[in-house]
């Protein structure tokens, strides 16, 4: 398994002979060169969005017509995108499980919001979300952009996810004091991997709090292109 940080919440997660592209946003990402763009997404084969946020889900339909291949989120957003943007989606919702040719990923529950703009204000496709990935012999719990929830032990009943991918930049999603709390106190993670942090200056900018506060565990601050094997 590979997972490669793309900078901000975009992820490129390679497992099960699948190659899954997370929220990912491309141009306009401050993180992520332009001519980091095609190694980023090449051989891709599902996207996964968590909300329609304007840095998750600005460069995901052109991705999806680009690859040729589905975007897999919440169902009334996907449902609309396969009717007017004549895309290959696979819609499902929190609790559901489906199967990308092999590897199973549940929806779980986030709490944050989720809209993008229009010329008529604000629209709000669905509700936020995270994902549970279970695949060679791994369960990856990703939490999208989300504060602390007492649901999370009941993610780690269900499913007890040994990696955690978990958004940690403060303002917008919970800090790293939180986002510690969450693992500490919810989970049982072998390996975390902090997101959502260091793109602007209003976001935290080191993982060290992170770091000092879950002894045991493997916290590993991505570095861009650089990926992480497990």
């Amino acid at each position: 398994m590979k997972i490669t940080w793309l900078g901000h919440a975009s992820f490129r997660i390679e497992i099960a002979g699948q190659v899954l592209l997370v929220d990912p946003w491309l141009d306009g990402n401050p993180m992520l060169d332009p001519d980091q763009h095609q190694a980023a997404t090449r051989g891709a084969t599902h996207i996964l969005l968590t909300h329609a946020h304007f840095d998750h889900v600005s460069d995901v339909l052109s991705l999806a017509r680009q690859h040729g291949i589905p975007v897999v989120g919440q169902f009334d957003l996907m449902a609309h995108w396969e009717e007017h943007e004549k895309i290959e989606t696979v819609g499902f919702n929190k609790g559901g499980t489906v199967d990308l040719d092999g590897l199973k990923v549940t929806m779980v529950h986030a709490t944050h919001s989720t809209s993008f703009g229009s010329a008529d204000g604000p629209k709000v496709p669905g509700t936020e979300c995270g994902f549970m990935i279970a695949g060679e012999g791994h369960v990856i719990y990703l939490s999208g952009d989300t504060d602390v929830m007492a649901d999370m032990k009941v993610f780690h009943d269900l499913h007890e996810p040994d990696i955690g991918i978990l958004c940690a930049g403060g303002h917008f999603t919970m800090d790293m004091r939180r986002a510690a709390y969450a693992a500490r106190t919810f989970f049982d993670f072998k390996t975390v991997i902090p997101c959502h942090y260091k793109t602007f200056p209003i976001l935290e900018q080191s993982a060290e709090e992170l770091v000092k506060a879950l002894p045991g565990v493997n916290v590993t601050e991505p570095e861009v292109m650089t990926p992480i094997t497990i």
